[in-house]
């Protein structure tokens, strides 16, 4: 007599790890219509259609990325294929920061939510021109490339898609406008009731008049005031003038206070990362909420759109500048080498991020019902090489790296060219 197998798929002999249900041990996953069925021990593999032996390997809820570009093509060179950076990296959520403006959000669902593998929401810009390789064109991010009220009907109209508003705070900006951008941003988050995302760290050269009376170790002390609880100070590590560690090398008092009044804290590795301040940040107990890649054009070495403008002319030292190659899993080992367990970053990759988004009860969670967004991570023991673009080294003792993930259960494995590869120390 046949037995008709009740599951789809058997992820068989991970270690699962689940923040959000309290799940860290040796479990089974299993997968039915796309949805996690169960997630026990020692399911009989009689009951599955299809079984993948996935033990020494560490099974995550789907990995959310807080910080990507991958409005591709829109944004020039900038913006990056959205299931390179998702899916074939073992990422299952995306967020994009700041791509999409009021003007373009609906070229951005079209082309990119909905024609993706990958799940993607975008805290939408809080500047009319988005992210079209703005740092070419700082004066587009003057207060008159902001519509508040045309940003706040454009994102609460597509709550759907739109999780937050992407801002800056930078002394290039501050150097031009002063805070008039950062507190119009700010506004467009109350009045959408939507997470403010504020970028810190210096991205546009200042202006030929200078800084023009104006400080980069003062901005977040005059910023920070301006923000709710659950808005989310970006780039804690920045290599730039303007971020946590002030010109003395000295975590600023203010950011505490603002972890006590329920702000958040997203990594935004990218090309600004530091281990120099991050070790320095960290010391000082300032633990990332979120960790997000930032991986864009300008840091992974794709090819450029015919016509987009040439390498910036300070090629080696522009803001963007990046030759260490990264991804959301090698965050998550960069995370580690600096002290942090594994247990205090999957969070950051899963639960913390589906709060960020309001989406708690969808992603960011292996339980039963909910979309099987799943990813597997080999883990390697012994002595790695990481490096930032102050090449700025740390070992890493752990090394984790994508296998495979499963998005509503149709698997992807982790084959993007962008995946940096191990380097033994």
């Amino acid at each position: 007599m046949s037995v008709t197998a009740s599951f789809d798929l058997l992820l068989r002999g991970g270690r699962v790890i689940c923040p959000a249900s309290g799940v860290d041990g040796l479990k089974d996953v299993a997968i039915r219509n796309g949805k996690v069925a169960a997630v026990a021990s020692d399911i009989l593999p009689t009951s599955a259609k299809e079984i993948v032996d996935v033990s020494g390997k560490l099974v995550l809820p789907g990995l959310i990325d807080t910080h990507a570009h991958v409005y591709q093509y829109v944004s020039g060179r900038f913006g990056m294929n959205p299931d390179m950076v998702g899916v074939q990296s073992g990422v299952t959520t995306l967020v994009d920061q700041g791509g999409p403006s009021c003007m373009t959000l609906p070229g951005f669902r079209h082309f990119i939510a909905e024609a993706s593998a990958s799940r993607v929401y975008a805290f939408i810009s809080a500047y009319l021109v988005g992210g079209l390789e703005g740092h070419f064109y700082p004066q587009l991010y003057s207060p008159d490339g902001v519509d508040i009220d045309a940003t706040v009907k454009a994102a609460t109209a597509n709550l759907d898609l739109v999780r937050g508003i992407k801002a800056h705070a930078e002394i290039g900006g501050f150097a031009r406008w002063g805070i008039r951008v950062i507190e119009m941003a700010a506004e467009i988050g109350k009045r959408a009731d939507l997470p403010v995302y504020v970028h810190f760290g210096q991205l546009w050269g200042l202006p030929e008049s200078g800084a023009n009376g104006e400080d980069a170790d003062t901005i977040l002390t005059r910023v920070i005031p301006l923000l709710r609880e659950g808005d989310i100070l970006a780039h804690p590590f920045t290599r730039h003038p303007g971020g946590f560690v002030n010109r003395e090398g000295e975590v600023h008092p203010v950011i505490q206070a603002a972890l006590d009044r329920g702000l958040k804290v997203d990594v935004g590795h990218g090309s600004h990362f530091s281990y120099r301040l991050a070790k320095k940040a960290i010391a000082a107990g300032i633990i990332p909420t979120t960790l997000g890649a930032d991986i864009h054009g300008y840091n992974t070495h794709v090819p450029a759109p015919a016509g987009t403008p040439d390498q910036h002319e300070d090629d080696e030292n522009h803001p963007f500048a990046g030759q260490a190659k990264f991804s959301l899993v090698q965050a998550m080992s960069s995370m580690m080498a600096l002290g942090l367990s594994l247990e205090q970053v999957v969070p950051m990759v899963t639960s913390n991020p589906a709060k960020m988004l309001g989406r708690s009860g969808e992603i960011g969670a292996l339980k039963v019902g909910m979309d099987a967004d799943v990813s597997v991570l080999t883990e390697q023991n012994g002595r790695f090489v990481l490096k930032d673009n102050e090449k700025n080294e740390v070992i890493a003792e752990r090394l984790l790296q994508p296998a495979f993930c499963l998005r509503a259960g149709t698997r992807f494995d982790a084959v993007a060219p962008i995946l940096p590869q191990a380097v033994a120390a």
